[in-house]
């Protein structure tokens, strides 16, 4: 039951930065209900997936995986642009602390010195934020090129 109210926690503060910035990319109006349903399901599996064991990294490539196939289905059926839900849906997967932590861990070794604590904190952080990026951009693609593949250009 706990893990359950921490998944319906996790679905609705990570539909409203979904919502946000659907409204920064200009999405129309009766498209936010499914922005911010992605951004939920998105974020709600990513912490379902890293629950079970799986890392960050891996668990960021099953979420935007999944994204990118309920894209594909939703472009299709409402006729607008797969990028409409699939890049507002995984803003919230963003590593916006693993990144903080690199910025702050490379001003620490500016400042204070070189530190073998802190550069291997900078490089943890740093990698970590890499993977979590590539895994975003990876799993949104990926989709759309198998399902795409064998489509006429034309």
């Amino acid at each position: 039951m706990e893990l359950f109210l921490s998944l319906v926690d996790d679905a609705f503060f990570s539909a409203i930065p979904a919502i946000g910035f659907a409204l920064i990319f200009n999405v129309p109006k009766r498209m936010l209900v499914l922005c911010a349903c992605g951004g939920a399901i998105a974020h709600s599996l990513r912490t379902l997936v890293m629950h079970s064991g799986v890392s960050i990294e891996w668990a960021s490539l099953v979420a935007s995986v999944t994204i990118g196939l309920i894209g594909v289905y939703w472009s299709r059926r409402y006729l607008v642009p797969r990028p409409v839900f699939t890049v507002a849906s995984v803003i919230p997967m963003i590593p916006g602390t693993f990144a903080f932590k690199t910025i702050i861990g490379v001003f620490t070794l500016h400042d204070g010195g070189y530190s073998a604590e802190v550069m291997a904190s900078v490089l943890e952080n740093g990698l970590a934020t890499l993977f979590i990026l590539m895994a975003l951009s990876f799993g949104l693609a990926l989709p759309s090129i198998l399902i795409y593949r064998f489509r006429p250009i034309v």
